[in-house]
C-alpha cells in the first residue's frame, strides 16, 4: 500500500459517521469536522514508526482527537506487534485504526482518550521483595543474553557452597546453616540441576553443581 491508499478507507469511515472530510489541511493528512465538535485529525503511514508517533503527538497541540492510521497486520509477528502499538497508542491518548487489504473501510480499533495506567501492586511488591533479597549488585545493567543472578540463584549458590564443603546433608541443615529460608524447595526443586536427593530429605550436589561451584566462583565469595 501507497499511503494514498489509506485516504479513502479513513474518509469513507468518517464520512460515514457524519464527517466532512479533507485532505492535507495545514499539517493534517486527513481533517474531520461534524458540526460544532473540535476537529478531528488522522495521520496516515504505510508502517508504525517513530515519526508517525512524533506526527501524532504534535497534532495534540491542535485537537485531543487525533488517530493514526496504518495499514492491517500481517501473520503472528504482525499481531504482536499491533498489540504494542496499540498499548503505545493508549498510554500517549491517540486512537488507532487500520486499513484492511480490500481498502473499503478502516477499522476503529483504539479512540483518544486520557490515559492513567493502573499500577500492579503484586509486580512491584515482587520487585521490591527481590530488591531487597538480593546481595550486591552482580549484574550489568543493559545485558542480554547472559545469564542474571537472583535473588533465588544466590539462595541456591548458598546451598550450593554448604553441600560441596559439607557433602550429602538434610535440607534443614542447609537451611539453619546458610540462612536460607526456601532451602528445602530449592533444593527438592532443584531448578537449575544442581541437586539430588540421596535419601529422604538429604541432599547433595551434581556434577552440574560442582561445575556451577566452578562458574559462580566469585559470586559465591561476595556471598559470604
Amino acid at each position: 500500500m501507497k499511503e494514498t491508499d489509506l485516504y479513502l478507507p479513513v474518509k469513507n469511515l468518517l464520512k460515514s459517521q457524519g464527517y466532512e472530510v479533507k485532505a492535507e489541511v495545514g499539517s493534517a493528512d486527513i481533517m474531520g469536522v461534524r458540526g460544532d465538535e473540535p476537529p478531528l485529525i488522522v495521520e496516515l503511514k504505510t508502517g508504525f514508526s517513530l515519526t508517525l508517533v512524533h506526527q501524532a503527538i504534535e497534532r495534540l497541540k491542535i485537537t485531543d482527537l487525533v488517530y493514526v492510521a496504518i495499514p492491517e497486520w500481517k501473520g503472528r509477528t504482525g499481531w504482536k506487534a499491533f498489540l504494542a502499538n496499540r498499548t503505545l497508542c493508549r498510554r500517549l491518548g491517540l486512537g488507532l485504526m487500520t486499513i484492511p487489504q480490500n481498502l473499503e473501510k478502516a477499522d476503529v480499533h483504539l479512540d483518544p482518550t486520557p490515559y492513567t495506567p493502573r499500577k500492579n501492586k503484586k509486580r512491584q511488591d515482587r520487585m521490591l521483595k527481590e530488591f531487597q533479597n538480593r546481595v550486591g549488585d552482580p549484574n550489568q545493567g543493559g545485558s542480554t543474553k547472559v545469564k542474571l543472578v537472583t535473588s533465588y540463584r544466590q539462595d541456591a549458590l548458598r546451598c550450593l557452597a554448604h553441600l560441596k564443603k559439607n557433602g550429602a546433608t538434610k535440607a534443614s541443615e542447609v537451611a539453619a546453616a546458610t540462612s536460607v529460608a526456601r532451602a528445602r524447595p530449592i533444593l527438592s526443586d532443584d531448578h537449575y540441576g544442581w541437586f539430588e536427593r540421596v535419601e529422604r530429605g538429604v541432599y547433595a550436589i551434581t556434577p552440574k553443581g560442582r561445575e556451577a561451584a566452578k562458574e559462580y566462583k566469585t559470586e559465591l565469595k561476595a556471598l559470604k
